[in-house]
């Protein structure tokens, strides 16, 4: 997973320059916790609020320092070589999904420290995510086969 290694390049300089732990989201953030590659496009990150609105400039600064381009200001989109990361808020995850961020579980990996969500809290923000009309034209129905795939990994889990 290389997506997973640059990832882990970007939580190690968030943890040590703005005392970030972020939450690995999206398909890579599924990806890792089940251990199968989804072919995840981009790198989705969630921070805290405050790092993309009052210290937007700090976070910035970060991942420019780390080769990153700002490419859509508005979306909070960067890309460095073939590596695209969007960046939102951490506090979305409790008004859009009822999973709250801070009782997420906290990984270590290669001296970076993130969180991410476990099955069931993936379940609640895909299935809020179908049902979101601007996803669902865009992502052909990606989030209902993510749905299925979870549904299939916790039967196996439990």
């Amino acid at each position: 997973m290389n997506k997973y290694k640059e990832f882990l390049r970007i939580a190690k300089h968030l943890n040590k320059e703005l005392d970030i732990t972020p939450i690995l989201y999206g398909s890579l953030g599924l990806s890792r916790l089940i251990q199968e590659d989804l072919k995840s496009e981009d790198i989705d990150i969630l921070v805290p609020q405050k790092y993309i609105t009052t210290n937007w400039d700090k976070l910035q600064k970060v991942l420019l320092n780390i080769g990153y381009q700002l490419i859509n200001e508005k979306e909070h989109e960067f890309i460095y070589k073939n590596n695209k990361i969007g960046i939102a808020h951490e506090e979305d995850l409790l008004p859009f999904a009822g999973v709250n961020y801070k009782k997420l579980k906290t990984i270590s990996d290669d001296n970076a420290n993130y969180k991410i969500l476990n099955l069931d809290q993936y379940k609640k923000v895909y299935g809020k995510s179908e049902k979101d009309s601007y996803r669902s034209q865009q992502n052909n129905k990606k989030d209902i086969k993510k749905i299925k795939l979870i549904n299939n990994y916790l039967k196996i889990w439990k």
